[in-house]
């Protein structure tokens, strides 16, 4: 992905959801560092970029033999 092409960004509530985690557990994530889930922060808020979300995903995939 090119910086012509900027990733859809997602709010906290979104990535929760589709992580089925709290909002309080991704704040605890940024906060602590615990998981290398990137995000941006836009003044006060925060985002998630789609292609970071997906990526991370994929990191902690677990495959069966």
């Amino acid at each position: 992905m090119s910086a012509a092409t900027p990733s859809k960004l997602l709010t906290p509530e979104t990535v929760a959801e589709l992580l089925g985690l709290t909002l309080h557990t991704l704040a605890v994530w940024r906060c602590a560092k615990r998981m290398p889930l990137a995000y941006v922060k836009l003044g006060g808020r925060i985002r998630y970029r789609a292609s970071d979300v997906e990526a991370f995903i994929s990191s902690h995939l677990q495959k069966v033999a």
